[in-house]
């Protein structure tokens, strides 16, 4: 599903910015100096508009924030896993992003926050997740009909993860998936690492196995859990792929994807000219960042009216 091949000034300024501010100052930055600039960032995303209600959750070992907005449905309920290579990120940093996508997929959002490595290795954050689906599903009740699960680049490896942990240990798989500029393989072996590392705008492809060293500890590259795209997808249900045409994860997204439809799996892979990674976080300054989580509604609410029309 590539989209129109028409990028917009905003967008082409964006990513000289984002080569400048972040591929640039920060590549080689060690854990401490990475989490300031993120605590920095926090303090600049917006707060969400005053109809949207966001409860802090910390129940059972589960940490994180509810957001529900006047387009949240009561029965439909989303789990958000955030991205930050599994050593970065927090539900406030991506307050600005989780209000619209709790809108687009008229969800009660929840949006984990998951043990961080180095201090909680693989499999911490694995096991966030699963116990953060439980949750959701004692709250909602036990049918995953109307469960939605979402995560951008770690948090999108992660949810893929989630699926196949899920699916193994033979509990009810949500109706969807959505991934942004998902992170599939630790192992990184994707091509795009190298033939798109002078045009992607924002991440460094040398800092990648700094991150997979911290969050793996040891534990192989390849365990599906870590690495979905080593696992087998069989069964999954439908995902919604969004990812950069330029981006050294997109071998990541395009690989995983391919793999899904090969399993027979219900697939749409969404390939952005020139986007930078996860560039959702950028609405409303990027027109095709709101055009993107427009595409998650859509995709969304098909999937919720298949879902009606089988019941």
């Amino acid at each position: 599903m590539p989209r129109p091949d028409h990028v917009s000034l905003r967008a082409r300024i964006v990513r000289l910015a984002l080569r400048y501010l972040i591929k640039w100052q920060t590549g080689g930055q060690t854990i401490k100096q990475a989490r300031q600039r993120f605590s920095f960032y926090e303090k600049l995303v917006p707060l969400p508009p005053r109809s949207t209600q966001t409860s802090a959750v910390a129940s059972a070992g589960v940490k994180g924030d509810l957001v529900v907005t006047p387009q949240s449905l009561s029965k439909r309920h989303g789990l958000y896993l955030h991205g930050g290579a599994y050593r970065l990120g927090s539900p406030r940093l991506y307050r600005h992003l989780t209000w619209r996508l709790a809108a687009a997929t008229r969800s009660r959002l929840f949006v984990l926050d998951y043990r961080l490595a180095p201090e909680n290795p693989f499999p911490a954050a694995i096991e966030d997740a699963m116990a953060a689906y439980d949750w959701l599903r004692r709250q909602a009740g036990p049918s995953p009909q109307h469960f939605l699960v979402l995560g951008d680049s770690a948090g999108g490896g992660l949810a893929l993860g989630l699926l196949l942990k899920l699916r193994d240990s033979g509990i009810p798989l949500p109706a969807a998936a959505v991934v942004i500029s998902p992170w599939t393989d630790l192992a990184l072996t994707g091509s795009s690492l190298r033939t798109r590392s002078s045009s992607e705008p924002m991440l460094n492809t040398g800092d990648l196995e700094i991150f997979t060293t911290d969050y793996l500890a040891g534990t192989d590259p390849r365990n599906p859990y870590a690495s979905p795209l080593y696992g087998d997808p069989a069964g999954l249900p439908p995902t919604l792929f969004q990812v950069g045409s330029d981006e050294i994860l997109f071998d990541d997204a395009a690989r995983m994807a391919e793999k899904m439809k090969r399993a027979g799996c219900q697939v749409d892979l969404s390939v952005w000219k020139c986007m930078p990674h996860v560039w959702h976080l950028l609405a409303p300054i990027l027109p095709e960042a709101t055009q993107a989580i427009d595409e998650i509604k859509t995709f969304t609410e098909r999937i919720a009216l298949d879902a009606h029309s089988r019941s």
